[in-house]
């Protein structure tokens, strides 16, 4: 009886087939949900992945006539299933009404999923965050009370970094004959020159290329032209006279911006290009009204010296006990377990990425 229940209850559609009026349910539950407005976790994110994503769904969640939650996510074989755009979306989880009596088996098997991967689960998904492994910071930088208070934190934590960075940015300036700062850029030209500065770092770094994917490729660029005001695509730009030295792609909301993709020439890398774009968009987002940056879950020397504080996001897998979720755990868990062993030891940690950078050189011969 449980099961057909479930079944009236929870519809299962691909990302087109959502109705604007669900997307607008979906929108007012995220609104009353009290968690940070990350693009991540609107509608237009989720289809933007369904139209380079074949295998993505939606679980639509209704209470009487009403839809009382979201759960969006891409199948795989044997019944697995992943967060929506899992390797590249920073925030992860279902969009619920308060209260809503809710099951995460329940949501599972209405999916026709053995289990749901994730590896940014916001902090608060109550449904999921009992089946977390791991615990991450993701870094951010507060600008609610506007940049100048945001300059007065870097002082007081980080001085010689605020110093040393406004002082590379004026002798830019003055090598090159003026710098400029475009926070909203629409150029295609500067977008495409962004991906072949992130893939030559991939590369030089020993790491994967995203950009290599082309449904990441695809993903990216269709985000660039929308223009929505829970999810936008902006592109920044950091000139030095007319040529672009440093640029970041993310996606932002009226107060969030969810900082994605940066890279810099590394031509300009003694002027540290990619830092003085980050003070120009912190500064250019508090003008906005935005009022928070999220740089995004990893260590970085870039973000220890720019953050102003952390939300936590998840790692794991949520799963419905039966013999194709024992092999969801075999596929998964021991990779992901070796991962964590060598990211808590700082030693283990520095060679594997000497490791990946000898790989790089490598590759670059």
């Amino acid at each position: 009886m449980s099961d057909v229940r479930t079944a009236a209850r929870i519809r299962v559609v691909a990302p087109a087939e959502l109705s604007e009026e669900e997307a607008e349910a979906w929108r007012e539950l995220r609104a009353k949900s009290g968690a940070p407005a990350n693009p991540f976790m609107e509608p237009e994110f989720t289809r933007a992945v369904g139209r380079v994503r074949p295998r993505s769904r939606i679980a639509v969640v209704r209470d009487g006539d009403e839809p009382a939650g979201f759960f969006p996510y891409e199948t795989g074989p044997l019944g697995q299933g992943r967060a929506i755009g899992k390797g590249v979306s920073d925030c992860q989880g279902a969009v619920l009404r308060p209260g809503l009596r809710l099951a995460a088996g329940e949501l599972l098997r209405a999916c026709s999923l053995s289990a749901w991967e994730f590896d940014n689960l916001e902090a608060g998904q109550d449904l999921f965050v009992p089946a977390a492994a791991e615990e991450f910071e993701s870094p951010v930088i507060d600008v609610g009370q506007g940049y100048g208070a945001y300059e007065a934190v870097l002082r007081a934590q980080s001085p010689k970094f605020l110093r040393t960075t406004t002082a590379k940015e004026r002798k830019l300036g003055r090598e090159t004959g003026g710098t400029r700062f475009v926070f909203d850029e629409r150029d295609p030209l500067a977008l495409r020159t962004l991906m072949g500065w992130k893939s030559a770092q991939y590369r030089r770094t020993g790491r994967r290329d995203r950009f290599a994917k082309e449904w990441i490729s695809e993903l990216v660029r269709q985000l660039a032209v929308t223009r929505a005001p829970g999810c936008s695509g902006v592109l920044s730009v950091l000139y030095a006279a007319d040529r672009p030295v440093a640029a970041h792609f993310g996606l932002r909301s009226r107060t969030v911006l969810s900082c994605w993709f940066p890279a810099y020439d590394p031509e300009f890398a003694k002027f540290s290009p990619g830092l003085i774009l980050h003070l120009r968009m912190a500064e250019a987002a508090a003008a906005e009204g935005i009022g928070l940056l999220d740089l995004g879950r990893g260590a970085a020397e870039y973000k220890d010296a720019l953050k102003t504080g952390a939300l936590r996001v998840y790692e794991g897998s949520s799963v419905r006990p039966g013999p194709r979720a024992a092999l969801s755990w075999l596929g998964r868990e021991p990779a992901r377990r070796a991962h964590s062993f060598v990211r808590d030891r700082p030693r283990l940690a520095g060679y594997a990425q000497r490791t990946l950078n000898q790989v790089g050189r490598l590759r670059d011969r």
